[in-house]
């Protein structure tokens, strides 16, 4: 009988020359993906059960890519100009035409890049895919409980495993989302290795406000114009469709403003935001209008003279304001607090960037560990500014992590 030959043993990748990337996020597949292609051993260590899955809730689970108006102010933190030489390595265009390599194309919304698929899932499952395809080794339901150096050697302990490498790339995301696993541990990591953590605070959310009646108006959606005032002094503002709620308010705009706001509560700063339900008119203009409108329909009560200019829940709270039409173009609401990281797109603070080279993303006090997406103090506006912070810098943290190993 012919003796049959001998299976051969997998033998487990050199430590010296493999990549750890803590987080199967947007950044961290994106890490994987680049360094692999690179040519070296990388390893995916993600607590959920699957990647991908805060890409997979992202844009109402349609997952806007990215946005082609690209503008400085998009992105915020301590240091904002640190996402610039991040941006410069990999731009939107590099973005987009490495999706399209990997079977993705998009749709535009006035900028706003979607997948053609109109599923957010899609993304997560071609990011994956082609992770795989470059040998890329995806270990699910690992806790990273600590990341150290030993013996020239980063070893990242899990609750069953120690995994080695010679360099490590933190993008596990931050405490924002409802999905599980979004616990902030990537910041007690960074901690623990000395670095310096800008409080994280939910942004991209809704404000909760002071009581004015808003059980009346809730459910209401209308166009309006913000502002954002900072111990009484207009800060920022915003244009857009509103949504009025039993807690206070929501919608895009709000989101905009929300990281400014919930960050100046944080320093015991009074927050408040003026709505303008009018923001075609000037108050005098408004006034003629309905003065206007007055004469020519006489038989119209006061709120009457609302109607079909703004919806009815909205016109029974301006009428209950001491001057309605003043209120209707300078509705004053005293935030109070938020709807919480749950609910939150993002969070606002991280991983203090004066402490992380901005070319390399490589930290400053520890060669070979890298860092990569929301984990940094960079958050963006709505509108795929946050997914494109990921992708650029996952992108750049796993080109330079394995020119770090090669």
């Amino acid at each position: 009988m012919q003796e049959q030959p001998k299976k051969k043993k997998k033998q487990a990748p050199d430590p010296l020359h493999s990549l750890i990337v803590v987080g199967g996020g947007a950044a961290g597949l994106m890490a994987a993906i680049q360094a692999a292609q690179q040519g070296v051993s990388v390893t995916i260590l993600e607590h959920n059960e699957k990647t991908g899955r805060k890409i997979c809730v992202t844009g109402n689970g349609r997952c806007n890519l990215t946005n082609l108006n690209q503008y400085k102010e998009a992105y915020r933190g301590m240091n904002p100009d640190f996402a610039s030489g991040v941006f410069r390595q990999f731009s939107v265009t590099d973005t987009l035409d490495f999706f399209e390599k990997i079977g993705i194309l998009t749709v535009e919304k006035k900028g706003w890049l979607y997948p053609r698929s109109g599923q957010a899932k899609s993304v997560s499952e071609l990011l994956e895919a082609k992770a795989r395809s470059l040998k890329v080794k995806i270990k699910t339901r690992e806790h990273v409980t600590k990341v150290f150096q030993k013996d020239g050697l980063w070893n990242v302990r899990t609750e069953g495993w120690t995994y080695q490498g010679a360099a490590v790339i933190l993008a596990n995301g931050s405490k924002a989302s409802s999905v599980s696993g979004s616990d902030g541990s990537g910041y007690e990591i960074a901690a623990t290795l000395g670095h310096q953590i800008i409080p994280p605070l939910p942004a991209l959310l809704g404000l909760k406000c002071r009581d004015r009646g808003f059980s009346s108006w809730s459910g209401v959606r209308t166009e309006g114009w913000l502002t954002l005032l900072i111990d009484g002094v207009p800060q920022k503002e915003e244009e857009g469709e509103l949504q009025l709620t039993e807690y206070g308010i929501s919608g895009i705009p709000v989101f905009q403003l929300s990281r400014y706001a919930v960050r100046a509560l944080s320093e015991k700063k009074k927050a408040a935001l003026r709505i303008n339900f009018f923001p075609e008119y000037t108050e005098k203009e408004l006034r003629v209008l309905l003065e206007n409108r007055k004469k020519l329909c006489p038989y119209q009560t006061e709120p009457e003279l609302l109607t079909g200019l703004l919806p009815d829940k909205l016109i029974k709270v301006l009428m209950k304001q001491k001057d309605p039409l003043g209120s209707a173009c300078g509705f004053e609401l005293e935030i109070t607090g938020n709807t919480g990281f749950e609910q939150a797109q993002v969070c606002s603070g991280g991983v203090d960037t004066s402490q992380v080279d901005p070319m390399t993303l490589e930290s400053r006090l520890h060669k070979g560990l890298f860092f990569a997406g929301e984990l940094l103090d960079i958050d963006g506006a709505c509108g795929g500014y946050n997914l494109q912070w990921a992708w650029s810098s996952g992108a750049a943290a796993g080109i330079h992590g394995a020119k770090e190993i090669i």
